[in-house]
């Protein structure tokens, strides 16, 4: 699986506690600095909106994706309004070549 986490940077050493507390997402991606627009409203890292999302990514089997999910959603009950995000893809082209 192909795990997505959005959130705030306020959050991320939260996010990244809960997961080393959870012995999870040893390995992964970090996009440290996004900007974009949710539900939560616009975070563009300006003068106008200065806060800034990262974003990061884990490949991993099903178990060590719930593992994540339970770890991010403890750190979700504390910052309920941190546009804290988790979402999950399948290996659907895993055996299949592309292009």
């Amino acid at each position: 699986m192909r795990i997505e986490i959005i959130a705030n940077l306020t959050v991320e050493e939260n996010i990244m506690d809960a997961l080393r507390t959870e012995g999870v997402a040893k390995f992964y991606t970090k996009i440290p600095s996004v900007h974009g627009t949710g539900r939560q409203g616009p975070r563009m890292g300006d003068a106008v909106w200065p806060e800034e999302n990262f974003v990061m990514v884990v490949w991993c089997e099903m178990d060590e994706a719930l593992s994540i999910e339970r770890a991010v959603n403890r750190v979700k009950e504390s910052f309920p309004n941190e546009g804290i995000k988790l979402f999950g893809l399948h290996e659907i082209y895993a055996n299949k070549k592309l292009l």
